[in-house]
This record gives C-alpha cells, structure tokens and sequence, in this order.
C-alpha cells in the first residue's frame, strides 16, 4: 500500500460490514487466534513493591541479563522461552524504572541506568517482537518523565497524532479499522441506536464532541437514505465541536471545516437532507448550551443527540472537565440520546500510586498490540505506523497525565458518572446485539462482545475489557 496515495478518506461502504482480507505483506493480511501467543506470562508478576529493589541486582547488570538469556538456560524450546524470558526481563525493567522514578526511595540516576539498559533491549523496528515494540514506547514515555518532557494537559505535543504528516494519519486511521473492531464497534453501536431513537422524526440534530474525519455519520447517511419502504429520510444536522485558539487549536477548526465540506458532499451523492455546523468550545475547552442552535417543538422540532466518541486509539485526549461540561449540556437540553463510548479500565493493580497505574497501562497496552499482531501477523510496517502514529503518543500521554496529576486514576468511568448525573440507561436492541456479533465475527476469535447491565455493550480481546459503548438519555418523554 502507498501511502503518500492516501489524500481522503473514502465513506463508500462504510456501512456495510465486508471482510476483504488479502494475504502480502502491503495488503494486510489475517491468521487465526491459534497462531497468537500472549506477549507475557501477567500471572509471574504479582511481586510485592519490596521485589523490585531485590530484582534489580540480577536485571540491570549486562553479565546477568545475558546469562539468563544464554542457550544453555533457555532449554528446549529456545526460541519460545527465550522470547518469553526476554519479555519478563522487559516488564521487570520498566516497572523497577517507573519505581525508581517515583517510590518511596526515589532515585532519579537509577532511573536512568535502568531507562540505558532498558534502550539496549527494545526497539520501534517492525520487525522486532511485539514485547520489544511494546517495551520502547514505554521506555520513550519514562524518559520523557526523567527528562520532564510533555505536560499535564497535553498528548505530548512531540508526539501527537497532528505532529504527522496528513497521510501517515489518515493512512494509520484506515489501518487500525482494517486490523481490529476498536473503531467501528462504537461507531456502529451508537449508529444503530441513534436510528432506533429517531425512528420516525422528521429533523434530526446531532452533536459530536470529536468528529474527527466524520467516518462515522456516513454510514448513519447510507442507512437513513437507503430505506425506501417507510417514511421519507429526516433532515440530518450535524453540528460538530471545533477548538478555538492558536496552533493544534486553529488546525482542528480547519480539518472541522473539511470534514463538514465532506460530509456535505456524500450526503448529497446520497439525496440524504443534510447540514453541518460549527460550535467553538471556549478557550478552556468548555462546552456552552448558549453557543448551539436548537430547534424546539412544532413541525420543525428535532430530535437532539448527543454523541461522545472518547480514549480511542485514533483520539486526541480530551480534558475531563470539557467532557462532564458537553454531557452536563445534554441533560440541560434533554437530549433524547447520549452516546459514550469509551476506554475501559480494569481494577487497580496492588502496588498501588503511580506503580500501579503504570502496570495497568502496560497491560492495557499489550492486549493491544497482542489483538492487532493477532489479526495482522506478517503486516509489521502496517502495524509499526499505526504504533508509532496513534498508540506511542497515547502512551507517552497517559503516563504523563498519572505521572503529574492523578487524574486517570480519580475519575472513574463516563458511564458512573452520567448515573450519578442524574441520566437514565437506554436498553440495547436485540439488533444492536446481533450487529455486534456481525462485526467482530469478521475479525480475529479473539474478540467478544460482553453485555455490562441493558445500555451497555463491552468489546473484549480475550478476557481483557477494552472499549465500551453505553446509552443515555436525560430526556422525560424517551422510550
């Protein structure tokens, strides 16, 4: 695949769920869930925080490390185990180097003995193991906390998605819906029910918290114009938040500005009744009622939902209190249907601070890596621009974020805290289900669907929950 040939992204079938699967290395191929074997033995890591100290004596020296990786020891099968020694030598190191950044006998020099031995082992190559790719991004992300590099608040700017070349990041875009269902599980979930809500209505108005390239609504379009038995299509509006400022900010406002030219246009190939609008967050990212047109009640009354596509691999990070003020703003506009979907977190780890977290990333991040080497085994350069494009700068940002702050560990998830708020779960459909279950047939066995309560869907790889998509509404007269 070329990728300096990729200039936009194409909405045609988008809609319809298709598997084309070729087999070379530039056209993405599959293999079966059996040829997959986990980056890492999770289960030998249950070492008090006293462990790391004793276990760095044997890791850090060049002679110890070499000597447990020596054919003599590895045994048999060599290969195997040797990649598996290697792998748990590399979790051991970073997690005695996010340790030393941060324990209670913080040491910033033993952090960067550790950070030099841990860049002797890894590498960003496409070629290199998943645990060695795995491992250099956690490593960037270390030293960029030794070095005191990004911020609080940002995705870290030297990496963020808009750092790259346009087509590296659409081209990585299309990838990542071509390797695993991450993408258009929420897209299609929240489709579906926004179909369902609107049944029948004659106006429909959407607000997207991140539009992005707007994949998302073409599919919606295809099905509102394809139904030619019932009602005429509603009149579609989408109104799509932009991000006021300089920089990053001012390319946002633009790249909403084409997105809705696009979207323009294919409704139109369609016949499909639409327009798109515009509303600034503030400065602060907040999101006002006062700065969105709405149309209420009558002939021209629309139904109003509120879509919030959140922590997906291909998302900017989005401060906390901009998301609560977007979904504060749909329960003051009753809003006939919220739409969440989001990064699930599992339990906290028992080290506990930022130790703890750490090692939640890291085992988020492997199930990662792990799905998309499972679907696209032989498709190294495919996977490495996905890597190096959207999960490097989400790891490198999340760690940031704990490291300073805290704040991935306070919050909690959307969906607990739009219950608190006072919005009430929407049931899924049977065919919501069903269409779920369609999806993820299409790519690796690995994959499940998990039904958490009526409103909420979570797409697992294996027995680790991923992403969730979740209803809402804040409207009184919802069905």
């Amino acid at each position: 695949m070329d990728m300096d040939t990729i200039h936009n992204l194409d909405f045609s079938g988008y809609s319809t769920i298709t598997n084309t699967t070729p087999s070379s290395e530039d056209d993405y191929a599959y293999c079966t869930w059996n040829h997959w074997s986990p980056l890492v033995n999770w289960d030998a890591l249950t070492a008090t925080p006293d462990d790391f100290h004793h276990l760095l004596d044997s890791i850090v020296s060049d002679g110890a490390v070499e000597d447990n990786l020596s054919p003599d020891n590895v045994g048999s099968n060599s290969v195997t185990e040797e990649e598996d020694l290697k792998g748990l030598r590399l979790v051991h190191l970073l997690m005695a180097a996010a340790e030393a950044l941060t324990g209670a006998t913080k040491s910033r020099e033993l952090a960067r003995v550790i950070l030099v031995r841990l860049k002797e082992l890894v590498s960003h190559s496409a070629h290199a193991s998943n645990m060695e790719r795995l491992a250099a991004y956690f490593t960037d992300a270390l030293q960029g906390l030794l070095e005191g590099a990004g911020g609080a608040h940002n995705n870290n700017t030297r990496h963020h998605p808009n750092h790259y070349h346009q087509n590296d990041t659409l081209a990585a875009f299309q990838l990542l819906q071509d390797m695993s269902p991450y993408v258009k599980f929420g897209h299609f979930t929240a489709n579906q029910a926004i179909l369902e809500a609107v049944a029948h209505e004659r106006r429909v108005h959407i607000v997207d918290y991140d539009i992005m390239e707007g994949v998302q609504w073409a599919s919606l379009m295809q099905a509102l114009a394809s139904n030619k038995t019932g009602p005429p299509a509603p009149h579609l509006r989408i109104t799509a938040l932009s991000r006021t400022g300089t920089g990053t900010a001012r390319r946002s406002i633009a790249s909403v500005q084409e997105t809705g030219r696009r979207l323009t246009a294919f409704a139109a190939s369609l016949g499909q009744p639409f327009s798109f609008h515009q509303c600034r967050l503030d400065s602060d990212e907040t999101f006002r009622t006062s700065s969105l047109k709405v149309v209420h009640g009558g002939g021209a009354g629309e139904a109003l939902v509120f879509n919030c596509m959140l922590n997906l691999p291909h998302l900017s990070y989005r401060a906390p209190d901009s998301v609560a003020s977007f979904l504060s703003g749909a329960k003051a506009l009753k809003a006939r249907l919220v739409t969440v979907v989001e990064e699930e977190e599992e339990a906290g780890s028992n080290v506990g601070g930022f130790v703890g977290r750490f090692m939640d990333s890291l085992h988020h991040y492997s199930a990662v890596f792990d799905s998309l080497e499972a679907g696209f085994p032989m498709q190294s350069r495919a996977r490495a621009l996905v890597e190096r494009v959207f999960l490097g700068p989400r790891i490198a940002g999340s760690l940031g974020r704990i490291y300073r702050t805290g704040e991935e560990e306070e919050r909690g998830s959307w969906g607990e805290w739009l219950g608190a708020a006072g919005f009430r779960g929407v049931p899924l459909s049977f065919a919501n289900h069903c269409q779920a279950k369609l999806l993820l047939g299409l790519f690796n066995d690995g994959y499940r669907v998990e039904e958490l309560g009526s409103n909420k869907l979570v797409l697992d790889w294996k027995s680790r929950r991923m992403l969730s998509a979740s209803l809402w509404t804040s409207s009184p007269d919802s069905h």
